[in-house]
């Protein structure tokens, strides 16, 4: 099968970095993993070679991230080591030229335009628009092209521009979400979360579009605890805060903060 020979080659290149970073003692950098391929990485730990390893993906609720294998014998503390580590990435401001005549742009306009340049998905991490603005995070080997060739997006006309990472300021908008549910399995909460149905979210879960903290979920009735971060594959991601109550019914009230792109 297609995806079959598309996770072996990525678990090829993934251990090829690890053990080219262990063997010679540097620093090698994936390009960016989306949630399916971060989980297929962490099922195969025990494959690697003793080498610490980082992600990053410019932000931290970032979902598209590169791991950084750390081959470098003089190291510390992990915690400390890895916010001295420079990951190979840039943050791409994307901003109308003129916004008052612009189009209204989508999450979707702005990634069709970026991705028409012919920049590989793997290339480009997360991508965040917030009032006709994007930020997109990118690979070092991308960034320039992109901010020389990417002038237009729909019918508007944009600058594209590299900026200091610490300049990037993000906070989430969240929407506060509540209901009741017999217990706090996967599907009772999905059915909360996206106000459908527990049958039609079944196939997501069983589907592997469903991840908890970064990894895949495949049980309707695993069990979330307090402040995980669920992402399901084309509806989007919340996060679980937790039960408040238990009514006279014997069901839980539950509350929900679902990210609103």
């Amino acid at each position: 099968m297609k995806m079959d020979k598309e996770e072996q080659l990525l678990r090829r290149r993934l251990l090829d970095l690890a053990y080219t970073g262990y063997q010679r003692g540097i620093c090698v950098f994936s390009d960016f993993l989306n949630l399916n391929e971060q989980n297929i990485f962490h099922g195969m730990k025990n494959d690697l070679p003793p080498i610490p390893y980082f992600t990053d993906g410019g932000f931290p609720d970032a979902e598209r991230k590169m791991i950084c294998f750390y081959g470098e014998e003089a190291y510390t503390y992990e915690q400390e080591l890895s916010s001295q580590i420079n990951f190979p990435m840039n943050c791409i401001r994307i901003e109308p030229r003129n916004k008052k005549f612009s189009d209204s742009l989508t999450h979707r306009d702005f990634l069709g335009a970026i991705l028409n340049l012919g920049i590989d998905r793997s290339k480009i991490g997360d991508l965040l628009i917030e009032e006709n603005e994007g930020y997109l995070f990118s690979s070092h080997s991308v960034s320039e092209y992109i901010t020389e060739n990417l002038i237009k997006i729909k019918h508007t006309m944009v600058n594209a521009s590299i900026i200091d990472r610490k300049d990037f300021h993000y906070e989430p908008k969240l929407k506060e979400i509540t209901g009741t549910v017999s217990s706090v399995r996967l599907d009772s909460i999905l059915s909360v979360a996206f106000r459908s149905s527990r049958s039609s979210l079944t196939g997501l879960i069983e589907g592997g579009k469903v991840f908890v903290n970064g990894k895949e979920v495949l049980s309707n009735s695993y069990p979330l605890k307090e402040n995980d971060i669920v992402s399901v594959r084309g509806y989007g991601r919340f996060i679980y805060v937790g039960t408040s109550y238990q009514t006279k019914k014997g069901r839980y009230s539950v509350k929900i903060l679902r990210y609103i792109s």
